[in-house]
């Protein structure tokens, strides 16, 4: 959902995105049915398009272990990106988006290491810059017709987003870096627009899907390697002139809509993180990526601090040490993500 600066509970549309409103909303309104129910009945092809919305992991990165009763209809009434339970929890981490996949095992894992906090996590996927919004806005979101409030306890982003949340003392202590990770081009399986590498994004029969700079940073490594692969004149030409002319939607919410999209039929092309890339293969999406070059790409790195006023600084200093962990690695790294080092491109 789109968020304006004068408070998350209004809603206004990002000008970037008025040119393809009736294409989002057409494909909101009826997502064509995924291959595999084409000529079954009615009710097995709206299974099949609602499987093709969030959330992906069937509750599993839902840290509650009461869950109650369950209510969960996509693409309707759906909150992909707020996990566990917000009364009260023990630890609340405010994670861009970028590993909203990885956050279950995470979670677990961490659990296993602190008994004490398993099952009173609670923590939100959304982009960093929407995060930021809402810390300073005392930690009260909305989404929707629900209104609530809960205070960071640690904040997780991109380094260059976590420094900038520091130096406006929302975050204290050191900033931790973690693990890097690089871009790569999805599309759907098969490769219907015929995409070969980033310069492709450019032709004007090709419609992409990018990241909104509004409220992601990634759209700016994105940007970076666009002029790599074909100077400003293609970072112009994908960023500027095809989303003016709807040949290039920018995401809403995060990248997470970037396969959606793809799967509905809306684009040929975007570019994602790897792991993302990785993560919608594994579960079994018609999914596929190209890879970037190296000398194209665009590395980032993950880093994470305690925020100013942590209810829990305790949990957020064990949740911190664990990030950096073995056992945090070997998570992060089932999805293609590197170990941080301080000689890390983007350092």
């Amino acid at each position: 959902m789109p968020y304006s600066e004068a408070g998350a509970s209004r809603r206004i549309l990002p000008a970037a995105c008025v040119g393809v409103l009736a294409l989002l909303l057409a494909a909101c309104a009826a997502p064509p049915p995924a291959p595999q129910a084409a000529g079954s009945s009615p009710a097995a092809r709206l299974a099949a398009a609602e499987s093709l919305y969030p959330p992906w992991q069937r509750g599993a990165n839902d840290d509650a272990p009461d869950k109650g009763f369950d209510f969960t209809v996509p693409p309707i009434d759906v909150l992909a990106d707020f996990h566990g339970n917000p009364g009260h929890p023990a630890l609340s981490l405010f994670v861009g988006g970028n590993y909203f996949f990885a956050m279950a095992p995470l979670v677990a894992a961490f659990g296993r290491e602190h008994p004490r906090y398993a099952g009173r996590i609670y923590y939100e996927t959304l982009p960093p810059g929407v995060l930021e919004r809402q810390m300073q806005n005392g930690g009260t979101i909305t989404a929707g017709n629900m209104t609530w409030k809960v205070k960071a306890d640690v904040y997780l982003a991109g380094l260059g987003k976590v420094r900038t949340v520091k130096r406006e003392g929302l975050l204290t202590g050191a900033i931790i870096p973690y693990v890097t990770n690089d871009l790569t081009i999805m599309i759907p399986a098969g490769n219907p627009g015929r995409v070969e590498s980033l310069r492709d994004l450019g032709r004007p029969d090709l419609a992409v899907a990018l990241s909104n700079p509004e409220f992601e940073g990634v759209a700016r490594q994105i940007r970076a390697s666009l002029v790599k692969a074909g100077g400003p004149a293609l970072a112009h030409t994908v960023y500027d002139v095809k989303v003016k002319n709807g040949t290039t939607i920018l995401t809403r919410v995060h990248h997470r809509q970037t396969p959606l999209f793809l799967m509905q039929g809306l684009v040929q092309a975007g570019v994602t993180w790897t792991s993302e890339a990785i993560f919608q293969e594994r579960i079994g999406h018609a999914i596929a990526n190209i890879p970037i070059p190296p000398e194209q790409n665009t590395r980032a790195i993950y880093a994470a601090a305690m925020a100013a006023g942590a209810p829990h600084p305790q949990a957020a200093a064990a949740w911190l040490a664990f990030i950096r962990s073995d056992a945090a690695f070997a998570i992060f790294q089932r999805y293609g993500f590197q170990r941080y080092a301080a000689s890390s491109a983007g350092d």
